[in-house]
């Protein structure tokens, strides 16, 4: 028995074919695209951000915590435009939670409209603060349609930052600034990211998870357990003049949330902070695959600590920017590969509508699985994910989707022995947690809201080698 896809057009991606429902994955054949330009002489960056701060009274991480009532430190989306290697290239950070499924296309293709190209071309990744919008328009219509639920995000605004994306990214291109050399490295970050899925009985199963916030003592105590430490950062010059440097590094970003209170938090301080000390240079920061790793065993929720985080990790990526070495830039590739999975089979489409519709069940028990039906309807419509990966010259950043497991990154590192990688995950948002295949078996929370099959890891290991490592 199989699953037949709709064909249709997903920036410029002609879908077709057929999945077989006992795989429950398919690389979309023919699907990969790659280019490699040599002839770089007259490469060029743009670079834009823009503000993306939600107003008073919206939903922050989707409806389910208090909505704004101030703003500590302002979000902001911040991007680059890469030109001169064939159809530009643009990756772009935003200070939200998430952006989901169609709100994610419509960000890369409002993008790839503004600069002139396709939205495969366009990479564009959630930071994954939690007093902040986590956007899905499909999850919105579904909870608009109820009448008595929060909105998960304002429509209006939504399309606002659109706007202002379109605006900020064509903009930019007239101050685009010739780039001729490249750098990457990698820095340790202390005392920061831990695993959260560290308290396990001794058939493997997990017992309580260590949150971003941990006031558990014996929690704290446990082991750092499986996490990348390395910061990773990718900076372009012209020149001996660094104009942007990109930044990697994988947990979640949140010291403390739910009060309202808008804030890039600590790794958008860290930014900020770097931004500060080098305003000539645009900084963005990207979020690995963070899946199942926070700052927990550092971090017990207090106010003091969300300015001892930004310093540790500010400290790491300017110590990780001092020893960058440019080199003149040789070759740029970008390769991108579609991918659709299929629904966690836990997944009951009329179960989750009959729960929605239930005025007796809290908000969240609402607006949460509202996010699950959407991911329903857009794998039946078709809509692929697609992972890509931008090479200069050594250097590889690898964008993936939604909360990945740190597994994936770190397989994608054992990938490109020898060669610098830079992995942000937050891409598209719709399948929430991607845990690894015998993590399934293993509960928790991150496998409770875990929306495609399990056999999305081989899926995804195998997209990873084909935009990372391709024959």
């Amino acid at each position: 028995m199989s699953q037949r896809i709709n064909r249709r057009d997903f920036g410029r991606t002609t879908l077709a074919g057929s999945l077989a429902a006992s795989a429950a994955w398919a690389l979309l054949p023919d699907s990969l695209r790659a280019e490699t330009t040599t002839a770089v002489g007259d490469l060029k960056l743009a670079r834009f951000r823009f503000d993306v701060t939600p107003p008073t009274g919206h939903s922050l991480c989707g409806g389910w915590i208090q909505s704004v009532v101030d703003v500590d430190d302002e979000l902001e989306a911040i991007g680059l435009v890469l030109l001169g290697a064939g159809a530009p290239i643009v990756l772009c950070a935003v200070d939200w939670t998430g952006l989901l499924n169609t709100a994610h296309l419509k960000w890369r293709e409002t993008l790839a409209e503004a600069v002139g190209t396709t939205p495969d071309r366009v990479a564009v990744h959630c930071v994954h603060q939690h007093n902040a919008p986590f956007a899905c328009l499909d999850a919105q219509k579904i909870v608009a349609a109820q009448g008595d639920l929060p909105d998960i995000v304002d429509p209006e605004f939504f399309a606002d930052c659109l706007q202002r994306a379109k605006l900020a990214a064509a903009e930019s291109l007239a101050k685009a600034r010739p780039i001729t050399h490249v750098a990457g490295g990698d820095s340790r970050v202390e005392k920061v990211a831990s695993n959260r899925r560290i308290s396990r009985n001794a058939a493997g199963q997990v017992q309580a998870m260590r949150g971003s916030a941990t006031r558990d003592e014996a929690l704290r105590a446990m082991p750092e357990g499986l996490i990348d430490p390395l910061a990773k950062t990718i900076a372009f010059y012209d020149g001996d003049e660094r104009i942007a440097a990109c930044h990697y590094y994988a947990t979640h970003p949140m010291s403390y949330y739910g009060d309202g209170r808008v804030s890039s938090d600590f790794a958008g301080l860290a930014r900020k902070r770097l931004q500060a000390a080098e305003p000539d240079c645009t900084h963005l920061y990207f979020t690995g695959c963070a899946g199942n790793v926070t700052a927990g065993k550092y971090n017990d929720g207090s106010k003091p600590m969300r300015e001892i985080l930004t310093t540790r990790l500010a400290d790491a990526l300017a110590s990780g920017l001092a020893r960058l070495q440019p080199e003149p830039i040789r070759e740029v590739g970008w390769n991108a590969v579609d991918l659709l999975p299929l629904p966690n089979p836990n997944l009951s489409a009329q179960r989750i509508e009959a729960q929605i519709g239930d005025p007796s069940q809290s908000v969240v028990n609402r607006n949460r699985p509202s996010y699950q039906l959407a991911w329903i309807r857009r794998i039946e419509s078709g809509m692929p994910i697609v992972i890509s990966s931008l090479h200069i010259n050594g250097l590889t950043t690898l964008h993936l989707p939604a909360e990945s497991f740190v597994e994936y990154q770190l397989a994608a590192q054992e990938m490109v022995p020898g060669k610098l990688l830079a992995t942000a995950a937050y891409g598209d948002g719709g399948p929430w947690y991607i845990p690894t295949d015998p993590e399934y078996d293993c509960g928790g929370y991150e496998v409770s809201v875990a929306f495609a099959d399990r056999a999305i890891d081989p899926a995804m290991r195998q997209a990873i080698r084909q935009v990372i490592a391709p024959a």
